[in-house]
């Protein structure tokens, strides 16, 4: 018997919520961030935004471990990384210039690993491609002004990076500054984030990531 929506809720809620969303903008808020003159410092300063992305992800990769193990189907997974979608990638009402930029960029980056989520998690990219060719075909539909088959490219480079491939070293040293590097720097931290520790993958997602 399909679940009902009270149920499904219960089950997305696990995982990811606006709760969990505002309480990390409120740290921002109290947080004060400002780029600073040196590099280090703005680096210490916007450690806040590293912990936000890595909360998001990692809840994104329990969403993925339970669908692997077969707790979750596809379609009950790909409706919580749906979800978990609308809560982070929603508009938030302006807090300062630095912080709404971080913010921006924040969730550029996570628009291209929850897109590579859902790709792994319906299991239809190129599995043959060299992930540096995917990178480069990226790039040039950017300077073609065709952001959507960037995406996918990117997309599918994430999802080859869930399935246990790496992204090519110093990736980040050849790339232009522009949408593909912020997408790419999600799918970086989804890379990080898997050769971490691998509790997650045991977790039912209703865990607090806190700051350390």
């Amino acid at each position: 018997m399909p679940n009902s929506s009270a149920q499904k809720e219960h089950v997305n809620n696990e995982f990811y919520t606006q709760k969990r969303w505002n309480n990390w903008i409120s740290k921002v808020k109290e947080s004060g961030f400002e780029f600073k003159e040196s590099d280090e410092e703005t680096e210490k300063e916007s450690a806040i935004f590293v912990y936000m992305q890595d909360d998001v992800i990692l809840a994104c990769l329990k969403v993925i471990a339970q669908y692997e193990r077969n707790i979750l189907s596809k379609e009950d997974a790909l409706d919580i990384i749906s979800q978990i979608r609308e809560i982070v990638l929603e508009e938030i009402d302006s807090i300062s210039e630095d912080i709404d930029l971080m913010i921006e960029s924040l969730q550029t980056s996570l628009m291209a690993a929850i897109a590579a989520c859902e790709v792994y998690i319906m299991d239809e990219y190129d599995k043959e491609a060299q992930i540096d060719e995917l990178i480069k075909a990226a790039v040039d539909a950017e300077d073609s002004e065709d952001l959507q088959v960037a995406m996918q490219f990117i997309a599918e480079t994430g999802a080859r990076v869930i399935g246990g491939e790496q992204l090519p070293e110093n990736i980040f040293d050849e790339l232009p500054y522009g949408l593909v590097a912020e997408w790419l720097d999600g799918i970086d931290s989804i890379a990080a984030a898997m050769v971490g520790a691998d509790s997650y993958k045991e977790d039912d997602g209703s865990g607090d990531f806190e700051p350390v």
